[in-house]
This record gives C-alpha cells, structure tokens and sequence, in this order.
C-alpha cells in the first residue's frame, strides 16, 4: 500500500479500498486481516480508506461485493470518519437481490478457535494446519456477525487505536504497587 500510494502509480489516490477479501474479516479477525492492514496503511498515509470482504459460504458473489463497493464510492456525501479510523465492510455470499439491505454495526468477538491440526506432508515430514476460526460468541444484534448471518452488509468505523483507555488509571495503580519506583506517563 505505501508503495502504491507514495510512488508507484503516476496519478494520486483519493481513497483506498483493500479488497475483495475472499474470507470474513468479522469480529477479532480485523486483528491479523491484511486487508484491513492495508486499509489502515492507507488512512495512515491521509486517504479515506474501506476494508472489503466477501463472507465466503463457496459461492463467491464477487459481482455482490463490487455493486456495494460501487454504492459506497459514489455516495454524494463524503464520509469525515476522523484520523486513524477505517470501514470495515463484510458483504453476505449472496447475489444481489438477497441481500437484506445495509446495516452499520460494531465489532463481534470470537470464541477461541480449534487447535492445530498435525499432519505429515508428503515429504514425511510433521506440519500442523491451523484450525477453524472460533464461531461469534459475542454475535448478537448490533454486531457484524449478526448483521451478515441475517443477510446484510456489515459497515463498522474502526478507529486503529487500540489502547484501552479505561483501563489506564488501574495499570498505573497495578504498576504502581510493584515498588520499582520509576514514573507512568500521563
């Protein structure tokens, strides 16, 4: 993203979009998702930015994600999200005149995912595949996993810090209490 943004391409970007994801990018996913990576690389670099992704159920209704992205892109009103924030867009695998209608949700979470998974190659050798995302255990209404599984579009600002800002005054007091003595920044 920074190469394409800062040099690569002759002309200058308005925005970025990352994307079509062929996977979910739901909940805790956006964690290790490169297409929200390269998204928030975009916002980094000053662009309006837009992660993309196709809840692929083995039908891929590519053409279902693209119509959305065309919706959002040609919105007349421009979206002021603030510095350091992102849409994340998960589109149902579904053909356009299925889809529910939009929805703007927050962040599910995750139950733990299953374990590795040992298999030998076929060199002989040991590997371990990694296991199933857990399912949404936070997947109520509100959330990206429940607007998806009812046949929305899920749009979800996610703003890139991710300090937890409530949590700072009892961390001073916790670190506080270990006697080392040295200062907390403010």
């Amino acid at each position: 993203m920074h190469l394409a943004v800062n040099g690569l391409f002759e002309q200058p970007f308005d925005r970025v979009i990352s994307g079509i994801n062929t996977h979910a990018n739901l909940g805790d996913d956006i964690i290790y998702s490169g297409t929200v990576a390269a998204a928030t690389e975009g916002r980094h670099l000053g662009l309006p930015a837009i992660a993309v992704s196709l809840v692929n159920d083995g039908h891929f209704h590519y053409e279902t994600a693209a119509h959305v992205v065309r919706l959002l892109l040609e919105q007349r009103q421009p979206l002021e999200l603030g510095p350091r924030s992102i849409l994340n867009v998960n589109v149902p695998d579904l053909p356009w005149d299925r889809i529910a209608g939009i929805r703007v949700t927050r962040l599910g979470h995750r139950e733990r995912a299953e374990g590795a998974v040992p298999m030998t190659c076929p060199r002989g050798k040991q590997r371990y595949w990694i296991g199933a995302a857990g399912a949404g255990g936070d997947a109520g209404p509100g959330t990206d996993f429940h607007a998806v599984r009812e046949g929305y579009v899920s749009i979800t600002p996610v703003h890139i810090d991710m300090t937890r800002h409530e949590a700072l005054i009892s961390l001073r007091d916790w670190v506080d209490g270990l006697g080392f003595g040295g200062e907390t920044d403010q």
